[in-house]
């Protein structure tokens, strides 16, 4: 019957093999960005970009260069996500994983500014660029390949995972640098320390990619081949989930505009606007990444039990109510009011980030998964999500305000409120059940 398995379900060292494959390609993914978070304003600004007198041109310099990287990923999700529904997950999530690391090398290679002149920062870009159009299709087929292994009812729990990839690549990066200020000198630093945490990517991509290849592809995908399901036109599909790419949109944009305030500007912030020292602000960061790692995969395991609807509630309504206090805490300049106001935010992120990758690939029929996941949320991405930082950069030298972050997610809470009203509960439904009539009865009898 179509939408029933018909293959044996995968063996739990097999699920495991596949959420360590795909995570090793988040961690990748982050560990770039928070190596470009930590890096950006005293080196890769001051060795790559050409010298400026103002520390605000400067600092968009480096963070649009940083936004630029995001405008490709809506060319790699359109590249690179259909393809993964037509030729399988695990090909284009090899594919991802190599670029991201060649891309991620490459930005430790580029010679200075004053060696090359022009070419550095035409380079930066370059690099930039190969590793937004492989990100284009990362995320969303490293959660599809989860969440189509995953048991129904541990979907929560074991997508969670991916997203302690995240907090591992962003650990990984903050102490290394962290260990590079620490023994080298600032002019060693300067010169030639920067560039190595970037090389370490590269080993860490080949393990990834490794195996990503040895694992055969998701059941779900291969039942749905064999079906002919993979054969209905991918725009054609696309049409016809308008109403879930829109309620992916709407999510997404609350959880890019968390993720990059909190995780990626938050070193540059609190370096260059609360002025703690390159050194205090790692310890911060680290700690506040500690804590989000330990925390993913039980609050992960509440999807399962209670749904995924209420998760995102709870951060969308708790974004609404306490950015702008939290932030009023951060800038207190009190250990104890920065403490807690960084907490609390990491607290009300949580939520989000463990539900996910369990909710947004269950939003789409298998024969579009990919495909729909992957465009909507890169587009989403690149609008509100990699120019974030530059936004609020912007926004506090305008106004002079450093509540500015604050304002902005809770702004994102209230566009992503209505999208989490309306999506459907997807705990516990089977994927295979995904747009059809037997989802609706899952879903109320989930409710």
């Amino acid at each position: 019957m179509a939408g029933q398995a018909t293959h044996a379900p995968p063996s739990s060292r097999t699920i495991w093999k596949a959420i360590t494959a795909a995570g090793l390609g988040n961690a990748v993914e982050w560990f770039d960005f928070a190596l470009y978070g930590y890096l950006a304003t005293d080196y890769i600004e001051k060795v790559l970009l050409p010298p400026s007198a103002s520390p605000t041109v400067k600092a968009l310099e480096v963070w649009g260069i940083f936004a630029i990287s995001f405008l490709i990923r809506p060319l790699g999700s359109i590249v690179l996500g259909p393809l993964g529904d037509k030729v399988g997950r695990k090909a284009i999530l090899s594919l991802t994983i190599i670029a991201m690391c060649i891309g991620t090398a490459g930005l430790g290679l580029i010679p200075s500014y004053a060696t090359i002149g022009v070419w550095a920062p035409i380079l930066l870009i370059l690099v930039r660029l190969v590793q937004g159009f492989s990100t284009g299709g990362e995320y969303a087929g490293a959660a599809t390949f989860i969440a189509e292994y995953a048991p129904n009812k541990r979907r929560g729990f074991l997508g969670s995972f991916l997203e302690a990839g995240t907090y591992v690549g962003f650990i990984l990066g903050s102490a290394m640098v962290l260990i590079l200020t620490l023994t080298l000198s600032d002019s060693s630093m300067l010169s030639w320390g920067w560039r190595i945490p970037f090389f370490v990517a590269a080993p860490l991509g080949l393990i990834g990619a490794y195996l990503r290849t040895r694992l055969s592809d998701t059941p779900e995908f291969n039942e749905a081949a064999e079906r002919g399901e993979l054969r209905t036109p991918f725009l054609q599909m696309l049409v016809a989930n308008w109403r879930r790419m829109l309620t992916l949109v709407g999510i997404v944009i609350l959880l890019n505009i968390g993720y990059y305030i909190l995780l990626t500007y938050l070193p540059s912030y609190l370096q260059s606007v609360l002025k703690l020292t390159a050194t205090q602000s790692s310890l911060v960061a680290i700690g506040i990444y500690v804590m989000m790692l330990i925390l993913i995969a039980p609050v992960g395991t509440l999807s399962d039990k209670f749904g995924r609807k209420p998760m995102l509630q709870i951060a969308a309504g708790g974004f609404f109510l306490f950015s702008v206090p939290c932030f009023l805490l951060i800038n207190s300049h009190n250990v104890v009011g920065m403490t807690v106001g960084l907490v609390v935010m990491a607290l009300l992120l949580l939520p989000m980030a463990s539900t996910i990758p369990a909710t947004l690939p269950a939003l789409f029929p298998t024969r579009v998964r990919y495909g729909a996941f992957a465009i909507g949320y890169n587009v989403t991405t690149s609008l509100f999500g990699g120019t974030a930082p530059a936004i609020a950069t912007l926004l506090i030298a305008a106004t002079g305000s450093n509540l500015i972050p604050g304002f902005y997610l809770m702004l994102a809470a209230l566009i992503a409120a209505p999208a989490v009203l309306l999506m459907p509960e997807t705990a516990k439904i089977s994927l295979s059940d995904v747009g059809t009539v037997r989802e609706k009865t899952s879903s109320v009898a989930t409710a």
